[in-house]
């Protein structure tokens, strides 16, 4: 049975315009394998609000998508290895 779920992840814009968009594309992919997107938010640059790994600032993607229980452990995995991700968050949404 598909659950919901809402992952946000934050990366690093020094990596630069390509890079975030190359990455992004990426982990939009990899959710697409496994699960149904019901919602993308890009929100783009926005000020942290504590500096990690000297920024001050971050680019925030948020996304809401519907899958098996086993995925967003997947997804986390693939998350804290991919350069350039500086913190991502995935939960379960309540219904």
């Amino acid at each position: 049975m598909a659950r919901k779920y809402e992952a946000v992840f934050i990366l690093n814009p020094a990596i630069g315009d390509e890079a975030i968009t190359a990455t992004t594309d990426k982990l939009k992919a990899l959710i697409e394998s496994e699960a149904t997107i019901d919602q993308m938010d890009v929100w783009g640059r926005r000020r942290l609000a504590y500096e990690i790994e000297d920024q001050k600032e971050g680019y925030y993607v948020l996304v809401n998508f519907s899958s098996e229980a086993e995925f967003p452990k997947e997804l986390e995995r693939v998350l804290k290895i991919t350069d350039g991700v500086m913190r991502y968050m995935v939960v379960r949404a309540d219904d």
